[in-house]
């Protein structure tokens, strides 16, 4: 059975053998603050997810760095990031990701959209170069490795965890996740433009009968009018993609900075009348599979 908490009891999710997933950054393209984004998160994009004793981490926005802080106390000391790809918001928080910063740690970095012509390591030597940062990645004393596959390939990162893989439509391009554990699944595909009237086959195709489906929901299908070209999504496409791909639960994820805790209640409404059972990402909120 499925089920959401807010993730308030301070559980990290999954003990030995569960699979959860927990919402550390639920923001798409900047950090926002202040009271009128308290209740849903101003942090951009990081999710954690327990398979068993195993952690996976989707993205590294400004949330990582609040589960890297955990991590560094609790372990495990063995962690794969997937990245959905390189763009600011989803990568701003690796220089501040504490397992980083040991030595007894060993983090994987994984990427699958940057091609033959530039490498993982590369862009985050970028990231970290100056005048834009003090410290090169050198800094480091964890064990750090940079793994590259190609958008479509089917990962193993660790016993009994399998990640399929598609590519998504975004400038630069950029990866989605669907993570099989224990016979339970949850697909991560955030920062991909639709194409009004004709649903992603490749979507469709990863996200056939999730248990959740978190998804690129920075726009209402309102708004999308205006921002065609920018490679974000909207909820309303979210549902759509859920309805024809057997979904159990849509997650509506990556919110646009501008849109309010208030805004965001609205959205929750018209998604629980549309789909019940949907779901919006919160900061702190814990999914159980």
């Amino acid at each position: 059975m499925n089920q959401a908490s807010n993730g308030d009891d301070g559980q990290n999710g999954a003990g030995s053998g569960g699979f959860s997933v927990r919402f550390w950054g639920v923001r798409g393209s900047i950090a926002c603050s202040g009271p009128d984004t308290a209740r849903y998160g101003g942090n951009t994009a990081s999710i954690e997810v327990r398979c068993g004793d195993h952690v996976l981490l989707l993205d590294a926005g400004t949330g990582i760095r609040y589960v890297g802080n955990q991590l560094s106390e609790t372990g495990p000391t063995d962690l794969d990031i997937l990245l959905t790809h390189t763009h600011f918001d989803h990568v701003c928080g690796l220089p501040f990701f504490s397992p980083l910063f040991f030595p007894e740690f060993k983090v994987n970095l994984w990427a699958g959209h940057l091609g033959s012509d530039k490498q993982l390591l590369e862009v985050i030597q970028r990231l970290m170069e100056e005048p834009l940062f003090p410290v090169p990645p050198d800094i480091f004393e964890a064990d750090l490795d940079f793994r590259e596959f190609t958008s479509g390939d089917t990962l193993h990162p660790k016993p009994g965890v399998t990640v399929r893989t598609a590519p998504l439509d975004h400038p630069n391009e950029a990866s989605g996740y669907r993570i099989e554990f224990g016979g339970r699944s949850v697909c991560y595909v955030t920062d991909t433009e639709h194409t009004k009237g004709r649903l992603n086959d490749n979507i469709v195709s990863l996200i056939q009968g999730t248990d959740f489906f978190i998804y690129d929901s920075m726009y209402t299908d309102d708004e999308y009018e205006g921002r065609i070209g920018w490679g974000h999504s909207t909820w309303q496409e979210g549902v759509r993609l859920s309805d024809a791909a057997g979904v159990k639960t849509f997650v509506a994820f990556h919110h646009d900075p501008d849109h309010d805790d208030s805004f965001m209640d609205g959205i929750a409404e018209q998604l629980e009348q549309l789909r019940p059972g949907s779901l919006v990402a919160r900061e702190g909120m814990v999914l159980t599979l």
